[in-house]
């Protein structure tokens, strides 16, 4: 079974701790992009160099030491006008997948590799590679089957992201109407929340319901991770995490990535590199400085709603300037 409570020492270890008395050259984990997704999807360019915002050779550039990849699907794009019921679809959504992470494992690169364990990180810096780590955002393509668990463990999947924007078989999504945030994780939610701990891949409650959130945080044996999620005291949009959230987050030993979208930064306008600093100080004073950490979700949004000068992976530099100004 992975160690997960290593596996998150080496992310305290590596991301934000002291960040005001930043040592230069610091090597940094994030915990979610989309780019795999969004490769596969415009099928041009590679994971080597591509004109999106991370590529293997930026990386390698900016002193990233691992760079959590999702495999990302949204159930609206498979429902077409076939009148398929949402089984199959959903059983459409899990096939693609399937091949995003066939994709990953066929990246031949003699600067990045797949990690499937906390040991792998370490290894894989120490011989100045770039560690890739797949992810599943959208825990509904198991579509009722615990067992595609164990094939997307076998497959290198080590984090799930639970739901996305749509409800599923584990539970329901953030929501601005109060009903829908309340509802908890679903029976056969709670059956994956164990299989997931079981097998050691992490959970994750970034676009989660808040009554999934507080579910994941009284049921889960190990701590979950928010991968991308800000503060909502700063910025109210519902993705974020309320104080509370934040405190019990950092109390069960996980950690929330800082995401860089200016709608989950700012109640209006475009952000800021220091919106950034902003959120990673309320959050480190709230939950800790050890459960603070960086989630980009670089590639799952237009680059217009990056923040002010903030492009790709090689302007982190800018990130940590700014939290040297707080």
């Amino acid at each position: 079974m992975i160690d997960y409570v290593k596996k998150l020492k080496i992310i305290h270890k590596m991301i934000l701790k002291n960040f005001i008395r930043r040592e230069e050259n610091m090597k940094w984990i994030d915990l979610h992009c989309d780019t795999i997704s969004a490769l596969i999807k415009e099928k041009k360019d590679t994971l080597a160099e591509n004109s999106l915002c991370v590529d293997i050779q930026r990386l390698r550039k900016s002193d990233a030491s691992a760079q959590f990849f999702a495999c990302y699907v949204n159930i609206a794009e498979f429902k077409g006008d076939t009148g398929e019921d949402m089984s199959a679809i959903w059983d459409k959504a899990y096939e693609k997948i399937l091949s995003m992470t066939a994709y990953a494992q066929n990246i031949d690169h003699d600067a990045f590799g797949l990690a499937f364990s906390a040991e792998d990180i370490e290894h894989m810096e120490k011989r100045g590679r770039v560690a890739g780590v797949l992810t599943v955002e959208e825990g509904g393509v198991l579509n009722g089957d615990i067992t595609r668990l164990d094939s997307l463990y076998d497959r290198g999947v080590r984090l799930m992201t639970l739901t996305w924007n749509h409800e599923n078989c584990i539970g329901f999504p953030n929501s601005r109407n109060p009903a829908v945030m309340e509802k908890g994780l679903t029976p056969f939610g709670k059956e994956t929340l164990e299989r997931l701990n079981e097998l050691g891949i992490i959970v994750d409650v970034s676009h989660l319901s808040d009554g999934g959130f507080w579910d994941c945080i009284r049921l889960s044996r190990y701590p979950v991770i928010a991968s991308h999620s800000n503060a909502r005291a700063l910025c109210s949009h519902p993705r974020n995490l309320g104080d509370e959230m934040l405190r019990a987050l950092g109390e069960k030993g996980g950690v929330a990535g800082l995401n860089f979208y200016s709608p989950f930064l700012k109640n209006s306008g475009r952000a800021g590199a220091e919106d950034i600093a902003r959120h990673a100080v309320h959050m480190v004073s709230v939950a800790g400085e050890e459960a603070v950490s960086l989630g980009s979700d670089f590639d799952g949004f237009e680059k217009e709603a990056l923040p002010h000068g903030i492009h790709d992976v090689q302007d982190m530099e800018k990130v940590w300037h700014a939290m040297k100004q707080q």
